[in-house]
Formats: structure tokens, C-alpha cells, sequence
């Protein structure tokens, strides 16, 4: 199979043309591209390339173990694989505070969430909620967005001019920092109350659904603002970033139906955001909710403010510190001449993003199996693919070498959808509502506990397996959702087979 495929994805190129090329697809190419990203009706059999999700990117590891999220792209060179363990180095780096003995690791914090981009994205896969509230546990690949609604007509400007996605809140910024070197106190822990919420199925099956309520304690730094919006946020895997930072952006956009004109009740709309390098308005496609443009600047944020590192796009020594925090803002820093006076110098961002462009998707198990194949049938026909879009064809000039022009299978739009009102966080985000969503890649889905040993899902891990995550869906996923609630149990069992294939 694995042989076939590859032929396949060789006789791809024939037809398609070469990907060294810089030339975008000519109207007949195009057409050819069409035809092969429209979705299959035919689920006697996997289609040609299904066995590579990443195309000729996809991992060449088969025996898949704990590391499998931690492969570079199948079809990197050998020359360029230093820079891809480089690039894993200082994703794994610990940081120390300053100052240190050395000026290559120093400039945690003060006010941090974890010490390593790994600590979060663990083995490069999936965060989860913590097992206890602290100090039972900590939350260390999981976190809470804070800000407040506008409050001045400057508040509304930036938020029109996408120059700001969230007004942060006053004391304590854009994300509560649970953690703090020696000297400082944290800002306050994170505080997690379920509620069973019980579904009766079509088959009268029993499924419980914990409803989540967050709140935060032991705050270090005063009451929060009365009108502060909270969202929760686990790290999400980081495989195939590279190749969704490919997509041409025509194609993307070109899905989007903000209106619903095809009256099927889905309204994907796509997102606006600053980008900061170009200094411009892009499309959002990273994040929770599209907040991000690049990976470059999704990297950037994250280091700032999970590590409390400046780097070039965020230079400020204090991460996510607001002028409230004094003694946050006055701390040494890191800054060092050897490193563009930052603390994460471009060099440095240049490999993380490089790794972070260049993590595998592994291969898909048993695409032919019919348990398999009849779950993605019922995938494609209960309505899935209208946000869980199967098949892309990368661009031609990607960022990466190994990203342009490859077939790929990420299954998701990459476009902001309304969740209804189970999954809203309340909290708008640039263009994003307080019940919209990205609609989340599913590629390596079911690998999840192999890599990460749990299988919870969402944007906050309240979904205990996949089934529990399904049954969350509302709004414009409402209708799907339904019709899985309504199956038998031989189908739920071959839908969630298909899922696990990914």
C-alpha cells in the first residue's frame, strides 16, 4: 500500500508540474487541482495519495510510538535537517532567570507559564487540562486568555484597525502567568469545577459530558476587572503547521460563505489580523481562533508570553507584564548584545519557527479497511466536511521547501465557524465571536494517546474521547452533531474508527 501510494504521489507531480516552480497554476492546472481536492463520493476503496496526509512532507516513521509528532518532514533534505535539531534544541530549551551564567538561556519570566515551548506542546502533541486543581496539580500545558471589552474610543479604534485582537485585562495582561521566578509572586491559579451533563444517544446510550466552570484564585496582584473575559486554552499539537501556513490564501477564502448563500447552515468566515512583519492586515489561520497569521508571529507570542522571552516581533524583557506590575517590569532581563539585545534573537526564532514548519504528519493506519472506509462515509454524509474540509493543494512558493505544492489532507477549513452556545467561551478575539472557533485540523487525531497518553479534546480538554467532543458540536455543527446522536451503535464505532485512522 505504502509503495502504491508513493508511485501515485510521484505520478502527481507528473501531471501537476513541478513544485520548484514559482509560476502559479495555469487555468488548466487549476482545473486539474479541482478535481483532485473535491471531495470523493466514492468510499468503496482510499482514494490515490490518502495513505500520505502531508503528500511527499509526510512522516517516514511507520512504526509509531510516543515520538511520532516529533518527526521532521519526509521529504527534508539532509543538509537542512541541522537546522531542524537546532530548532528542536531550543524548542526543548529550559529557560533560567537573569541574571545566569550563561546569556544563551537566561531571561524567564518573571511572570511565566512553563520553561520550555515542550513543556506545553508536549512531545510536540496535544496539552490537557490539569488532573487536580493546584496545589493538587499544576496546569502547565494549559492556560487562561484574559482581557476586558473596549473601554475608550482608542480601545475601538484598535480593535477596528486589527492592530489588537483582545483589549488585555488592566493588572494582568492577556493571559494569567501562574508561575514566577524566585522573588515574585505568580499571578493567580487557575480553577476548574465540572458539571456531568448527561446525552441520551438513538440507541439509548448514556454519555456524560463535563461541563466546565472556570474561575481563578490566589491572585497575586488585586481583584481582576469587573468586566474580565476569561477563556481557557490547552496547547494544541503542532504537526503540519507549516503545510497550513501553505495553503494559498485564495483557497481559503474561497470557502468562506459568511452569508450562508447556499442555505446549508454553515457560515465560515475567515479572519483578520495584524500582522506584524508585513505590517499589514493578513488572514488569520493559527490559534484557537485564527488570531495568528504566521508561525513565525504565533511562535513570537507564544514565547513572549508563555516564557516571558523578547524576541524580535515582541521586544519587550517582561513578556506579558503590565505597567501595574512593577516590580515585573523593573526585574533584570536577559537582553544580550550577542543576540539582537533580546532574549530570543531572530537566529533563534528563525529555527524554532523552522522546526515548528517542519514537524510530520504521520502516515494514515488502515485506510482501506472497510470499518474505516464506511466511517468516512458517514464523515462526508452526516455533513463533517462542510468545516472539515478534506484535501488542499499547497502553494507552489511556500515559506519551506518541503511545503510547496503537496496534496494534503488536513481536514479542516481553517475558517472561523459559531459553536453554539455549549462551546462559547464568551470572549471575542479579533474578527472571532465569543461562539466562534477555527475549525481544528484533525490530521493525527488518533494518535493522540499514543503520543500524549490521553485522549481529551476541545479547546479546553473537556471531551474525554472523541465521541464526547463530537456531541459538544453546536451551531452551524449542530445538524452533523445530530445525526452522529442519532446512529447505531455499529456506525458510531465505524465513524470513530475513521477518526482514529487520521
Amino acid at each position: 500500500m505504502i509503495r502504491r501510494a508513493l508511485s501515485l504521489f510521484s505520478c502527481f507531480f507528473v501531471v501537476f508540474g513541478s513544485a520548484a516552480s514559482l509560476a502559479g497554476p495555469t487555468p488548466e492546472e487549476a482545473a486539474r487541482i479541482a478535481e483532485v481536492t473535491r471531495p470523493t463520493e466514492d468510499f468503496s476503496r482510499a482514494e490515490p495519495f490518502e495513505l500520505l496526509p502531508a503528500g511527499a512532507a509526510t512522516s517516514k516513521k511507520r512504526s509509531l510510538d510516543s515520538n511520532a509528532f516529533s518527526q521532521s518532514s519526509g521529504n527534508m533534505t539532509f543538509e537542512r535537517e541541522l537546522d531542524f535539531k537546532l530548532g528542536n534544541a531550543l524548542f526543548r530549551r529550559l529557560w533560567v532567570s537573569s541574571p545566569a551564567s550563561t546569556d544563551s538561556a537566561d531571561g524567564l519570566g518573571p511572570l511565566f507559564n512553563a520553561r520550555s515551548c515542550q513543556r506545553c506542546h508536549l512531545k510536540d502533541g496535544r496539552g490537557h487540562p490539569p488532573v487536580a486543581n493546584w496545589p493538587g496539580d499544576s496546569a502547565v500545558s494549559m492556560f487562561l486568555r484574559l482581557s476586558i471589552p473596549p473601554q475608550t474610543e482608542a480601545d475601538r479604534a484598535a480593535l477596528a484597525s486589527h492592530r489588537q485582537n483582545v483589549i488585555p485585562e488592566p493588572t494582568y495582561g492577556g493571559q494569567l502567568q501562574d508561575l514566577a521566578i524566585q522573588g515574585h509572586a505568580a499571578e493567580g491559579k487557575m480553577h476548574i469545577r465540572y458539571e456531568e451533563q448527561e446525552i441520551i444517544l438513538g440507541d439509548g446510550t448514556a454519555v456524560s459530558l463535563r461541563k466546565p466552570h472556570y474561575s481563578v484564585t490566589d491572585l497575586g496582584y488585586g481583584p481582576l476587572h469587573p468586566d474580565v473575559l476569561l477563556s481557557p486554552r490547552v496547547a494544541p499539537p503542532m504537526i503540519g503547521l507549516g503545510l497550513l501556513e501553505a495553503i494559498a490564501e485564495d483557497d481559503i477564502v474561497a470557502w468562506a460563505d459568511p452569508d450562508d448563500r447556499d442555505g446549508d447552515g454553515i457560515s465560515g468566515r475567515i479572519s483578520r489580523v495584524w500582522d506584524k512583519e508585513r505590517e499589514a492586515v493578513a488572514l488569520g489561520r493559527f490559534g484557537w481562533k485564527a488570531g495568528e497569521p504566521s508561525l513565525l508571529q504565533q511562535g513570537t507570542h507564544a514565547i513572549n508570553g508563555d516564557i516571558g522571552l523578547s524576541a524580535p516581533l515582541a521586544p519587550a524583557p517582561a513578556g506579558d507584564c503590565t505597567l501595574r506590575q512593577e516590580a515585573c517590569i523593573e526585574a533584570p532581563h536577559g537582553n544580550s548584545p550577542r543576540h539582537d539585545d533580546l532574549e530570543a534573537s531572530a537566529e533563534m526564532m528563525r529555527l524554532i519557527t523552522f522546526y515548528s514548519r517542519n514537524l510530520a504528519v504521520p502516515a494514515r493506519r488502515n485506510p482501506e479497511d472497510p470499518q474505516v472506509l464506511e466511517g468516512k462515509r458517514l464523515f462526508y454524509e452526516s455533513g463533517c466536511i462542510a468545516c472539515h474540509r478534506p484535501k488542499f493543494v499547497t502553494r507552489r512558493d511556500s515559506l519551506g521547501a518541503e511545503q510547496s505544492f503537496q496534496l494534503i489532507w488536513p481536514y479542516s477549513d481553517l475558517l472561523l465557524h459559531d459553536m453554539g452556545e455549549g462551546l462559547a467561551d464568551g470572549r471575542p478575539e479579533g474578527r472571532a465571536s465569543g461562539r466562534e472557533w477555527r475549525t481544528p485540523p484533525l490530521w493525527g487525531i488518533g494518535l493522540t494517546e499514543t503520543v500524549n497518553g490521553h485522549s481529551q479534546f476541545l479547546h479546553d480538554g473537556r471531551a474525554r474521547n472523541l465521541l464526547e467532543a463530537i456531541l459538544w458540536h453546536g451551531g452551524e455543527a449542530e445538524a452533523a452533531m445530530e445525526q452522529v446522536k442519532a446512529m447505531p451503535r455499529d456506525q458510531r464505532e465505524a465513524l470513530l474508527a475513521f477518526l482514529n485512522s487520521l
